[in-house]
């Protein structure tokens, strides 16, 4: 695949390596601190491997953005095949990547142009938004024309999930709004949502078939989805049947099942459940 406009996300997209390849996405990995240990997320530390460490570990791992050098490094790299990049990245509101390559982007100003889009969304959400810049990109959109639809389409994009305790989203401080709510949901499956980039409460839900089928009422409000995917870390067998539900409702043949990887589930914990979906623009 040969294109001016290279595109780059980051590993909280948790595409998998063969929609980066079909795609031409270059994906930039997040860091996963056990103690002193640092762990690149899905080149060092797979998901599964880390569920497991996670289970036996008796302090809750940390994470870290990338470094500036490592978006530089991989800007260099790219700026030798491409004459412009993309990058979309997880919100600035939820980690501190976004500033990570916009002061990169400085750094290579003088070798190549890159323009950096904070999607102020996470996992397949985010996911979703590289695809379609790669898309745009394969359609011979000018840089500019991809920003400009990104960032036009944020709202389009939602991410709704249940968590097994607030616990992990609380201690890494991502919780946002619903911090406040914590003394009444600890003991419920609390369905929460991405929105204007950060974690907010969005419906309580006592157990987790209440809240799978809050998922599904959630996508059945939506009037005209364009795409749909199913999130989870440790429960495979809810997720296939969840995507299974929603492709027989949606008329979908195939609803994509994606495995959350190290870095979110370093905040969310064991046993998430969650849709990500696409609304169409629009026209």
């Amino acid at each position: 695949m040969s294109r001016s406009i290279a595109i780059v996300t980051d590993s909280t997209s948790d595409l998998p390596v063969e929609i980066q390849r079909q795609f031409g996405i270059s994906v930039i990995p997040l860091n996963v601190h056990f103690g002193q240990e640092t762990l690149r997320d899905g080149i060092d530390l797979s998901a599964d491997e880390f569920m497991g460490r996670l289970a036996i570990s008796g302090k809750l791992p940390t994470t870290s953005q990338p470094a500036v050098g490592t978006f530089e490094t991989a800007f260099r790299l790219l700026a030798e095949t491409h004459d412009q990049i993309l990058c979309v990245l997880i919100s600035s509101k939820l980690s501190g990547t976004v500033q990570s390559a916009r002061l990169a982007a400085d750094l290579v100003a003088e070798t190549i142009t890159v323009e950096v889009v904070d999607s102020l969304n996470v996992a397949y959400a985010l996911g979703f938004q590289a695809i379609r810049a790669a898309q745009l990109a394969d359609q011979a959109t000018p840089l500019a024309g991809i920003v400009s639809i990104l960032t036009a389409e944020v709202d389009l994009y939602h991410i709704v999930f249940f968590v097994e305790t607030l616990e992990h989203l609380h201690r890494g401080g991502r919780i946002g709004k619903a911090a406040q709510l914590l003394g009444t949901l600890l003991q419920l499956k609390p369905l929460l949502r991405v929105e204007e980039g950060q974690v907010v409460p969005f419906e309580r839900s006592r157990t987790r078939s209440k809240a799978t089928a809050a998922l599904i009422d959630f996508s059945r409000e939506l009037s005209d989805i364009e795409q749909v995917a199913v999130l989870y870390n440790t429960t495979p067998n809810d997720a296939r049947d969840l995507a299974a539900s929603l492709g027989e409702m949606l008329g979908m043949e195939q609803v994509p099942v994606l495995h959350i990887g190290p870095v979110i589930s370093a905040h969310v914990g064991p046993g998430v459940l969650g849709i990500v979906v696409k609304e169409a623009p629009s026209a």
